[in-house]
C-alpha cells in the first residue's frame, strides 16, 4: 500500500495548479507587434524602466504587497507603449499585455493564464472594459471594472496591472517633459 501511494504521488505531484493550468493566448512578441506594428520589418526594440525608490513605494500601493523588481520591460512608439506585466492571481502569475496609447489604455490581453479556474478573464467581454479608462490623481481607474464570480482574484490581478502600466505611462511622459536646464 505505501507503494502505491508513493507511486502515485510521483505521478500526481508534477500536477500542481500553476503547471497543470498554463494556458498562453498570445505570446508576448506577437503581442508588442500587434500593438505597435512592425517596425521596419522586424520587432520594436524593448526599453528598460528602472524604478525609483518612490516608484517602487507607488506600485507596492497598487499591488499591496511587496515589489522586488528594479526594472521592467517596454516598448514605446511615439504616444504608445507597452507593457507586458505579471501579478499573481491566486497561486500564480498572470501574464498581461497592456497598450497604452495618449494616457489612457486601447487594449488588453491575457497572455499567459496558469490558475486552474478565473480564466474567464481572458475572453474580451472581460479585458474591453478597461478600453479609454486613465488614472486618477489617486491612481485609480477612472472607470468601474466589473468582476466575474469565480475569478475575483484574477479579475483583482488584471485590474491592478491596468492601474500600474497607466502610471508607468504617465511617468515615462513626465521623464519626457523634464527639459535639459530641469536636471
Amino acid at each position: 500500500m505505501k507503494i502505491l501511494i508513493a507511486l502515485l504521488s510521483l505521478f500526481l505531484l508534477p500536477l500542481t495548479q500553476s503547471q497543470a493550468a498554463q494556458s498562453v493566448y498570445q505570446s508576448p512578441a506577437d503581442f508588442v507587434t500587434q500593438a505597435l506594428g512592425n517596425q521596419s520589418k522586424g520587432q520594436a526594440k524593448a526599453k528598460v524602466f528602472w524604478f525609483s525608490a518612490e516608484q517602487r513605494q507607488v506600485i507596492e500601493e497598487i499591488l499591496a504587497h511587496n515589489f522586488r523588481p528594479l526594472r521592467t520591460r517596454y516598448w514605446q512608439q511615439g504616444d504608445d507603449t507597452v507593457w507586458i506585466l505579471e501579478e499573481i492571481g491566486k497561486e500564480a502569475p498572470i501574464t498581461v499585455g497592456i497598450h497604452v496609447r495618449h494616457g489612457q489604455i486601447y487594449r488588453t490581453k491575457v497572455l499567459i493564464y496558469r490558475e486552474s479556474r478565473g480564466d474567464e478573464v481572458r475572453h474580451d467581454f472581460f479585458t474591453d472594459q478597461f478600453k479609454s479608462a486613465t488614472l486618477t490623481k489617486d491612481k485609480q481607474l477612472d472607470k468601474h471594472i466589473d468582476g466575474i464570480t469565480g475569478a475575483t482574484l484574477s479579475v483583482r490581478a488584471l485590474t491592478k496591472l491596468a492601474r500600474i502600466a497607466l502610471y508607468l505611462d504617465r511617468q515615462l511622459s513626465l521623464q519626457n517633459t523634464v527639459s535639459p536646464d530641469d536636471t
